[in-house]
């Protein structure tokens, strides 16, 4: 899910995280972002390590889709 909300020129946006306990520590990805992943010894540090590497990706796309044209479709089904 992702839902976000416009103030001025700050966007802020909310991304459906999944959280997976491994024998090293927490494992988190983000399912809406591609290789959006990252990992942290407490689930705290993997929560606030993944704000970073979104942040990252939203950056990097910036960057790449500039010029692009962008429209949002909306699909149902049963």
């Amino acid at each position: 899910m992702i839902s976000f909300n416009t103030c001025d020129k700050i966007k802020i946006m909310k991304y459906l995280v999944i959280i997976h306990k491994s024998k090293y520590g927490y494992d988190i990805h983000t399912p809406a972002l591609p290789g959006c992943h990252s990992q942290g010894a407490t689930e705290k540090e993997a929560l606030e390590n993944i704000q970073d590497a979104i942040l990252t990706y939203l950056e990097m796309e910036k960057d790449e889709l500039k010029g692009a044209k962008v429209r949002e479709v909306e699909v149902a089904f049963a």
